[in-house]
């Protein structure tokens, strides 16, 4: 890669790093390892292809489809289900009401599938549009409204018909 491409490579990296590695720990529902992993995978795959990528209308939007799609080719492996552990070790300021909230969020959405919490981080995290969110799933946009109703329906089952209570006061 010529010393150009190379810097204007590692500026959209460092740029992209924070906002791929949140999205990342929320596919992952909190596993930091895995959500590393990922953003590592989803920056070699950009690396590879970046003459093409950077040309793209929006190289952000690209780079956030590989790691969606990462993510999910990983959950479909057989080994993606092993977790050493599933209870978190006590962490200072663990009465802190926005990390108690995160880790509810988190665990909530640990327990929705795979495709379901990428349509939810798709949708309401990185703030995309039913169609936009289908081109990166590869799916229709029946699929995608489907799934972002049941998958909300489930988290509501998980927190509770009344969210004001996770709110900030």
């Amino acid at each position: 890669m010529r010393q150009g491409r190379a810097d204007e490579y590692a500026e959209f990296a460092v740029a992209r790093a924070g906002h791929l590695y949140r999205s990342a720990c929320l596919l992952t529902a909190g596993d930091t390892h895995l959500a590393e992993d990922l953003v590592q995978e989803t920056f070699g795959r950009l690396y590879v292809r970046w003459g093409r990528v950077s040309r793209a209308e929006n190289p952000a939007a690209y780079a956030q489809t590989v790691l969606t799609r990462a993510f999910l080719a990983h959950q479909r492996r057989r080994s993606s289900g092993e977790r050493a552990t599933d209870v978190f070790p006590d962490l200072p300021g663990a009465g802190d009401g926005d990390a108690s909230l995160r880790l509810t969020l988190l665990d909530a959405l640990a327990r929705l599938p795979a495709k379901d919490r990428a349509v939810v981080v798709l949708r309401y995290w990185d703030d995309r549009s039913v169609e936009q969110t289908a081109d990166v799933l590869g799916v229709s946009s029946a699929a995608v409204r489907t799934r972002c109703s049941r998958a909300l329906g489930r988290l509501r089952e998980l927190l509770g018909e009344d969210l004001s209570e996770y709110a900030r006061p």
